[in-house]
């Protein structure tokens, strides 16, 4: 038997081998157990997240002798047929090289006919997408009303091409990412399989290169194996991929944080000379400073997709970064993401990002400001004792207590903290009133308000209450005696 590789030795055989992908193995189960067939089915989704082999196992629940049935033998000839892509009743269709309108004819006038040997007669179109809207218009029929013997099965990774019209037809499935844990572990699992030794620290290097694609972190793992033999290490993934070591990221992210530009340029030209890729390294950088973040904001998600050793190098270097100098740091690298995809010279505007990343650090802002300024008028504000409650200030309308009258100069003790706390309100207050008074008080007519109602038959107002007299009140002569002053009339 010729050589098979990874991708397609290890693919899925039943729904139990489907990995990362339970919300839509749980709904076709279940409309499997309870006869809930759709008529037509989209199954979206990155590529290598399981969009075929999701298709093919479903075809064989469908097909399989005494279906539809969950528990189908995967080594029956029927369930062969449908993984090998070679069974009569399940035609699997590439929608790149069959997207003109005559192809789509060409199945309006299949549709018709029964299956050979199975229940159903299964469409498997591949890349959907790339159906030209002719084509999609000459399906539209056909794929509201098929013959009940037909079930089309769609596949896309670009569900915003597809007409919204088709879309409305079909169950609608949205694979996901697979997480890297379950990547990595099935990696283990397949180097046991092949009796290779595959360090912990490299499956999950693999797996968080293949960004959820199980069928691209097998053929990496496939290429390694090409290349190390039984053992693989982590510096081989390194070598082989262009990944940057955890140390690396590290020493970088510590570098910013010191706000050691020269250290972080060096860096990058060092990985730039080893042929590294560095719009690779800026991603990597930027998800272990999301990763200190998040962790920060949410303790739970702590440290995930990021080796324990990481933490251990960067050691204490950011925590004395706040949040939003942090938030400011992955902004400028996020800038400079954008740019690097589309410049012929990458490492300029990765040397620029991390100058403006590490100035960042020192910029003043309102923020700051404003804290600084809290900090200092509660510096400022003397500690209340029990003795010297907070002063509130009196309703309005409401009449405060008159303060005991002065006692003479020559008789008077040393006056209390709350006496001479007295004294300097008098005095904020007298000041206030003498920078505002004119120089001749003008002589006002009393006039009732204008906003109040007028009415013709309302009574005049009641005459106010006589005052006390302004040379009486107590308070004057504390002014008095403490500015030295004297009234004049």
């Amino acid at each position: 038997m010729s050589y098979q590789v990874f991708a397609r030795k290890y693919r899925p055989r039943t729904f139990d081998d489907v990995l990362g992908q339970d919300h839509v193995v749980t709904t076709l189960r279940n409309a499997i157990e309870g006869d809930r067939l759709a008529h037509a089915y989209l199954f979206v989704g990155p590529r290598g997240t399981g969009k075929t082999s999701t298709a093919r196992i479903l075809a064989k629940a469908l097909n399989c002798s005494n279906g539809p049935r969950l528990d189908f033998d995967p080594e029956e000839e029927i369930c062969l047929e449908i993984a090998e892509g070679r069974a009569l009743d399940v035609l699997e269709i590439d929608g790149a090289s069959n997207n003109g309108v005559e192809q789509v004819r060409e199945l309006r006038e299949t549709v018709n006919y029964a299956p050979a040997s199975g229940r159903f007669k299964i469409y498997y179109i591949d890349e959907v997408h790339m159906l030209s809207t002719a084509a999609f218009n000459a399906l539209l029929k056909t794929l509201e009303e098929p013959p009940p013997h037909v079930k089309f099965i769609f596949a896309t990774t670009e569900p915003n091409k597809i007409l919204p019209t088709i879309i409305s037809r079909c169950q609608r499935f949205d694979l996901r990412p697979i997480p890297s844990e379950i990547i990595a572990s099935h990696l283990q699992h397949i180097a046991t399989e092949e009796n290779v030794t595959l360090e912990d620290s490299a499956a999950r290097t693999i797996a968080k290169g293949a960004e959820g694609g199980m069928r691209d972190a097998q053929s990496m793992l496939d290429q390694l194996v090409a290349f190390c033999g039984e053992t693989v290490t982590d510096r081989n993934v390194q070598d082989v991929f262009g990944f940057t070591s955890s140390e690396t990221i590290a020493a970088l992210t510590s570098s910013i944080f010191r706000k050691n530009t020269a250290e972080s340029i060096s860096l990058v030209q060092a990985e730039a000379d080893k042929g590294k890729d560095l719009t690779q390294l800026l991603s990597e950088l930027a998800g272990f400073l999301r990763a200190l973040l998040i962790g920060r904001l949410s303790p739970d998600s702590a440290g995930a997709g990021v080796p324990v050793d990481f933490w251990e190098q960067l050691g204490d270097h950011g925590k004395h970064v706040s949040n939003d100098r942090l938030l400011t740091v992955l902004d400028r690298l996020a800038d400079a993401d954008a740019r690097m995809r589309r410049a012929s010279n990458k490492q300029l505007h990765f040397e620029i990002a991390l100058i403006r990343a590490t100035q960042s650090l020192d910029e003043v802002r309102i923020s700051d400001v404003v804290m600084a300024l809290e900090k200092g008028a509660n510096a400022d504000r003397p500690p209340l004792t029990p003795e010297e409650p907070a002063a509130t200030t009196p309703a309005p309308g409401e009449r405060t207590k008159d303060p005991e009258p002065p006692t003479p100069p020559d008789n008077t003790p040393r006056p209390s903290s709350r006496a001479r706390k007295k004294r300097r309100n008098v005095e904020n207050q007298l000041e206030s009133l003498i920078e505002q008074a004119p120089e001749k008080r003008p002589e006002i007519a009393p006039q009732s308000d204008p906003a109040a109602p007028q009415s013709v038959d309302s009574p005049s107002p009641a005459e106010p209450p006589a005052q006390e007299s302004f040379y009486d009140d107590p308070l004057v002569h504390d002014a008095l005696r403490i500015f030295k002053g004297k009234l004049k009339e």
